[in-house]
């Protein structure tokens, strides 16, 4: 235990010692923005806010992870942050997972940022290579103030005039590498890493030593907890009946969620495409539903989405494609087919694209082969909609992982010690690791953590 946080204290070290730049702007701007907004900040993302804001004020480059539970709020202070970020004088790259993200993002950041005279671009995959290259050229010439892309930003020929900030949505799914190579875009820059359920290896740092972070537990006001239930495959017609009476009676709009696009003889699970026919025809001939998954162009899932948002298609059969960021206010439920095929992040995520407006919502996880430890796993989920209880949960289940490297889970490397369970030792051993690395800095411990960690210690400074 002792090695382990002494590697944790040196990496933190390296990150002070490399020096940020301390950014000077009055907030008026930011103070502006909040003074048009329809809705009162709650006090969560207030102090969020301000500690982002100290962080970036600081000498010390910023490396915070933002935890709110879906739907509390996260992106607004991260477009504070990306406000008094372009006072400034910097640029800011927003990185997300997938391009319905991308796009929703763009739209909001787009609207909501122009007024302010700062100027956005998005940047995915299906960008149109002209589009590209001329976000490109106003990236290198400082003539673009934000970007919003997928992995198209981590591309080696994106090059910022003065990038500052970088935030990156839901990491759990980019892989360290990738989120180190967009952080390394600008000289010294501040990073903001935001996510709904922290992946184990973000909890345990959280946890135990790296990161900073702001913790955004309040829901804005009117929110009602999403009521969710566990089921057995055999009782699937009764969900679909209750999906038809509230589409029908009351106007909702529901998504139906399932593992694979199409059927596999490899795998005994329900695949989008077969089941958008049958339901079609069987369960719902009479309501209008749409099909999105992730073979669709980018161009196809924008068109399907939007006319999911405009009310146009009442039910969407889809794959984990929609699990984040997706936000529809009129959408209250969630079915999520063979849901022991996902983890506990996806469902989480999947759970949180209800539940988005003043109206009651509902999840229902419909299980087909599901062992003790999978129907406990998921009883569990049903329990509960605390992001940070699921992670500790999902902790327990999986370890958290080799920690350092690039690989996000498996078993600790501890022999003898458990990370979850030995705390107090852990935080005694933290306090130990800081008197030897400032104190005796050629001791036999630090030439022991270099031998056992060496490379691996840098990982820790990308989250």
């Amino acid at each position: 235990l002792l090695l382990f946080q002494t590697a944790l204290y040196l990496s933190k070290r390296n990150v002070k010692q490399v020096g940020g730049i301390p950014k000077s702007f009055s907030g008026k701007l930011a103070e502006e923005f909040i003074s048009k907004l329809p809705f009162r900040l709650t006090n969560a993302q207030k102090r969020a806010h301000a500690e982002i804001r100290e962080d970036m004020r600081s000498p010390d480059p910023m490396n915070r992870l933002l935890q709110g539970d879906v739907g509390s709020g996260k992106t607004l202070v991260a477009e504070l942050a990306i406000i008094d970020n372009y006072e400034a004088g910097y640029q800011s790259a927003f990185m997300v997972p997938t391009s319905i993200l991308a796009i929703q993002h763009f739209q909001k950041l787009f609207n909501h940022l122009t007024d302010l005279g700062i100027r956005v671009a998005l940047l995915i995959g299906s960008t149109s290579q002209r589009e590209k290259e001329k976000i490109k050229f106003a990236l290198r010439n400082g003539d673009l103030d934000v970007v919003v892309g997928t992995h198209a930003l981590i591309q080696e020929d994106v090059h910022f005039a003065n990038l500052g900030l970088v935030i990156i949505d839901e990491q759990h799914r980019f892989g360290v590498k990738q989120r180190e190579e967009l952080i390394s875009k600008g000289k010294v820059v501040d990073t903001l890493i935001m996510t709904a359920t922290p992946i184990p290896r973000t909890l345990s740092l959280t946890l135990y030593g790296d990161l900073d972070v702001s913790v955004i537990d309040e829901m804005p006001p009117g929110r009602k907890e999403i009521k969710t239930f566990t089921l057995r495959h055999t009782r699937a017609k009764e969900v679909y009946k209750f999906v038809r009476e509230q589409v029908l009676e009351n106007g909702d709009q529901a998504y139906i969620v399932y593992p694979l696009i199409e059927q596999s003889e490899a795998i005994n699970a329900k695949a989008a495409e077969d089941m958008y026919r049958t339901l079609s025809k069987e369960a719902f001939p009479d309501i209008p539903m749409g099909l999105l998954h992730g073979r669709m162009s980018d161009e196809e899932k924008s068109d399907v989405m939007n006319k999911f948002v405009r009310g146009e298609i009442k039910i969407l059969v889809s794959t984990s494609v929609i699990e984040v960021g997706v936000d529809v206010p009129n959408a209250t439920i969630m079915v999520i087919e063979n849901a022991e095929r996902f983890g506990l992040a996806q469902l989480h995520q999947l759970r949180g694209r209800v539940g988005r407006g003043e109206k009651q919502s509902y999840c229902f996880l419909i299980v087909s082969e599901a062992g003790e430890e999978a129907w406990d796993r998921l009883q569990f989920f049903a329990s509960t909609n605390d992001g940070f209880k699921i992670s500790e949960y999902d902790l327990r289940l999986r370890g958290p992982g080799e920690f350092f490297g690039t690989r996000q889970h498996g078993l600790p490397e501890f022999k003898v010690a458990d990370i979850i369970s030995d705390t107090e030792l852990m935080l005694i051993a933290r306090e130990d690791a800081k008197r030897i690395v400032e104190n005796y800095p050629d001791s036999e411990i630090i030439r022991e953590v270099y031998k056992i960690y060496g490379e691996r210690i840098r990982f820790l400074d990308v989250g």
